[in-house]
């Protein structure tokens, strides 16, 4: 089924949960502390309101804008996460969300090169992932995986939507940091 599909026919919970894990992965470009959006996750777990946590979250990273495509991108995910918790409210987030973090991957792809990018993105949504460089072909499935579980599993599949957020975290943060390093190096 295709990432399309998936976000369609995703409940509230899986629909937050698809948005709040493309954030979570992104966090690294907007320095937030790998914690920061637990209490939203917690939330999520025991269906209750998410309003205070998603304002911390949003007054923990501060009110402005990063310079940085990516960062803004990631930035605008946190901002634009809605208060409520329902379908019509959710559905254009997690969809907004899965296309700004695939941008995002592919912003910082290593295998793409510097000009501008065939999109590609929408046919790596519906299902052809023929050509997509690996750092957004990994975030697409990753992104997947996370819907798959939270509809196989309702709210027990949280822990590996959580587990799926870490690892997806964790790729994104070396990335960052092996550009970062590659700016600062001499002929880089």
């Amino acid at each position: 089924m295709s990432l399309v599909d998936l976000i369609a026919q995703a409940d509230e919970r899986g629909l937050s949960a698809s948005g709040l894990a493309c954030l979570d992965r992104c966090l690294p470009l907007l320095g937030g502390d790998d914690e920061l959006l637990r209490p939203l996750w917690a939330r999520l777990a025991d269906g209750s309101d998410w309003t205070v946590e998603l304002t911390r979250a949003r007054e923990a990273l501060g009110a402005e804008e990063p310079a940085d495509e990516a960062a803004r991108l990631a930035g605008r995910m946190l901002r634009s996460a809605p208060a409520e918790r329902t379908a019509d409210a959710l559905r254009p987030w997690a969809d907004a969300c899965s296309v700004a973090s695939l941008r995002i991957h592919r912003l910082l792809d290593p295998a793409t090169d510097d000009g501008p990018a065939p999109d590609g993105l929408d046919a790596g949504r519906a299902g052809d992932t023929a050509g997509l460089p690996p750092l957004v072909a990994a975030e697409l499935r990753r992104q997947a995986t996370v819907l798959e579980l939270l509809a196989g599993h309702g709210a027990q599949g949280l822990r590996g939507a959580l587990e799926v957020s870490v690892e997806g975290r964790r790729v994104l943060r070396a990335v960052v940091s092996r550009r970062a390093r590659s700016a600062v190096e001499p002929g880089a």
